[in-house]
């Protein structure tokens, strides 16, 4: 129960934040629908997969990598230009409002899906969060498999349970929303990608 509760509150913050993951899948979810949403979703849970796969598989192999000056920068960088696009296409490009005349083929399903997995692979942040769950509270406090299991399980669950619903919450909102609220959701999330982006390589420059 300890882990669970633990895995849960780890969830949970990880839900409530407003950063640059919310904004690719609400905005997605306003212009596209729910299914183009959750493909967004589906990419961004697979990259959180795969870094728990990696860590705790190699975590002390990498460890030292990960927490070099070059990989912090490089990988910044990387996040900086992969925010600063996302950005720029938000602001550029005409926003769609009847969505549900669109004919979506399995190529553009795979961009939704390469749109999540992207930027939350390049979020530093995302380093972080699982190098810091898996080393501390896996690794330092030497916890067996079904423990891991229950506490990473659980901060994944969350995670993909928040994820939905917040898809599921952005196409309701859409029902108020008129052309222009669209675009002005478009623009306003274009700005502040570009923001995250500039911040980011502000931090590791």
């Amino acid at each position: 129960m300890e882990f669970f509760i633990e895995g849960l509150i780890f969830g949970l913050l990880l839900s409530v934040s407003l950063g640059p993951i919310f904004i690719a899948l609400t905005q997605t979810s306003i212009e596209k629908g729910i299914l183009p949403g959750l493909a967004v979703g589906s990419g961004i849970w697979i990259s959180d997969f795969l870094f728990i796969f990696i860590f705790y598989n190699f975590i002390k192999t990498i460890k030292r990598t990960v927490e070099s000056e070059t990989f912090i920068f490089w990988m910044g960088i990387s996040g900086a230009v992969v925010l600063l696009l996302f950005g720029i296409v938000l602001l550029v490009r005409k926003p769609e409002l009847n969505y549900d005349h669109l004919k979506l083929s399995m190529k553009n399903y795979f961009g939704f899906w390469l749109k999540g997995f992207l930027v939350n692979t390049v979020n530093p942040f995302t380093f972080i969060f699982w190098m810091g769950v898996i080393s501390t509270y896996i690794i330092g406090r030497d916890i067996d498999g079904t423990q891991s299991l229950i506490l990473l399980g659980t901060i994944l669950t969350v995670i993909i349970l928040s994820d939905t619903g917040k898809v599921y919450l952005a196409h309701f909102l859409k029902k108020w929303l008129t052309h222009n609220h669209i675009k002005w959701v478009a623009n306003i999330s274009g700005v502040i990608l570009i923001l995250f982006g500039c911040f980011l390589a502000y931090q590791v420059i």
